[in-house]
């Protein structure tokens, strides 16, 4: 049961660290930053963690101490292309799971394009294969959004939009997802 129990971690806001990937801990790190006094718990679940000399529930959610300065340039990487364009091809714009999803180069390399955040864009293997090895204008295809470096806030919110397989309950008040709220 405890594998299958990891637990939310928020900055000292409040905030998740990350919402795509959200921010998880194993319940091995969550217990050793708990006896480091490295953070706060929210909430726990049922389950007890036993030592010879120790018992506590396993928390469900906590926040950190000492808030962690998020990154105003995220990382150029396949993924956060992904996620900057919202897991839709920029010509299409069919949204497609990520292994059905390429890069492009919207002015091919060969013909001097650069592999950064102004020149590639999620493509579909369709449009990829279409666009081929040409400039844009020669191939009857156009640009759903021009391509340009997101900030860590946009990659966030975009992440937002695809919460994860798995959220535990004592999770909802601490996450905001792009979900109709009950009304009691």
């Amino acid at each position: 049961m405890l594998n299958y129990s990891p637990t939310l971690v928020l900055n000292s806001d409040f905030r998740p660290l990350s919402y795509f990937p959200l921010s998880l801990w194993s319940w091995q790190e969550t217990i050793k930053a708990v006896f480091l006094n490295r953070v706060n718990i929210l909430s726990e679940y049922e389950d007890i963690i036993h030592s010879p000399s120790f018992e506590i529930k396993l928390p469900s959610v906590i926040s950190l101490k000492e808030y962690v300065q998020q990154s105003r340039d995220p990382a150029f990487t396949r993924f956060n292309v992904f996620l900057r364009d919202s897991f839709c091809c920029q010509y299409c714009n069919m949204k497609l799971p990520t292994q059905q999803l390429t890069f492009d180069h919207v002015l091919p390399r060969s013909l001097g394009g650069r592999t950064n955040w102004s020149n590639v864009v999620t493509a579909c293997q369709k449009c990829n294969f279409k666009k081929g090895n040409k400039i844009l204008r020669n191939t009857g295809l156009s640009l759903k959004t021009s391509p340009k470096q997101p900030s860590t806030w946009l990659l966030q919110e975009n992440g937002r939009a695809f919460p994860p397989n798995y959220l535990h309950q004592s999770w909802m008040d601490y996450l905001y997802w792009d979900t109709e709220l009950e009304n009691n």
